[in-house]
């Protein structure tokens, strides 16, 4: 693996390179520097920019936002697409206005802290439903591929919401990686360490469906960059880049991506 640490040096070899950085902070400036340099190289080439972007985590969208409005950046031909989004009992997306609204958070940390004249159409914010993944494929399709995919890792392995495979589910391993936009049941595990974040550990609160990416788009995506700073993500990247290759940890089907890193912070390395 490369393994890099934040002053770019490399310390080792394996099956995933991963990037250290000093804290959160320099974590999400390095992912927000990465979305803005992707962005101009591709507007001084005259190219237009598609990103696969995330909610969890959003430390990146205020340096993002600085960098675009003080450098004077045209976002006129990017389009983002989110990882997911929440949906009700019904499977129907939660409103706006529910505290774990993806689309309203999008808003809130990035899009309407962007310079007017800068911002990218509405047509071009995309998020996925439960009845436009069709549509999300062909804009993926036109494009020629996702540029950057770029994310964090869940606590059983997931991407996106690209939940492991239940004992009940039977799909091959090229069958799972094969999974495009669609509606996914949360599991357990997800909705108790999403709880810790966001409602004090009241998983029960938590919604139990969500509608998502595809593990099929993550894993087509040109480069993937995914962050990974709390405690617990110690196990997580420790069987991201030295486990098995399954559908049981999801993540771990980035050791075949050509061209994947994983971001952690110091304290990770422990």
């Amino acid at each position: 693996m490369n393994y890099l640490n934040y002053h770019g040096e490399m310390l080792f070899e394996g099956k995933i390179p991963l990037l250290v950085f000093e804290n959160s902070e320099a974590a999400f400036k390095d992912m927000a520097d990465r979305m803005v340099d992707a962005i101009i190289e591709n507007n001084q080439a005259g190219k237009k920019t598609l990103f696969i972007v995330p909610v969890g985590p959003v430390g990146q969208y205020k340096y993002f936002v600085e960098r675009v409005n003080a450098e004077r950046i045209s976002l006129k031909d990017v389009t983002f697409i989110s990882m997911d989004e929440y949906l009700d009992a019904d499977q129907n997306l939660i409103p706006e206005s529910h505290p774990l609204s993806f689309r309203r958070i999008m808003k809130e940390k990035c899009y309407n802290l962007l310079s007017e004249d800068l911002i990218m159409p509405e047509t071009q914010r995309l998020h996925p439903t439960p009845d436009n993944g069709k549509y999300l494929e062909e804009v993926i399709r036109e494009h020629g591929g996702v540029d950057v995919c770029f994310g964090g890792i869940g606590i059983n392995g997931h991407i996106a919401f690209n939940e492991p495979l239940e004992a009940r589910e039977k799909l091959t391993e090229e069958e799972f990686t094969q999974l495009s936009f669609r509606i996914q049941k949360i599991s357990r595990e997800t909705k108790v360490i999403n709880a810790l974040n966001e409602f004090d550990g009241a998983y029960y609160l938590m919604p139990d469906y969500c509608v998502t990416i595809g593990i099929k788009q993550i894993l087509e995506s040109k480069k993937v960059f995914l962050y990974c700073f709390r405690p617990w993500h110690r196990s997580v990247v420790r069987r991201a880049i030295f486990g098995e290759v399954t559908s049981a940890f999801p993540v771990t089907f980035l050791q075949k991506h050509p061209d994947a890193k994983i971001a952690i912070t110091k304290d990770i390395q422990k």
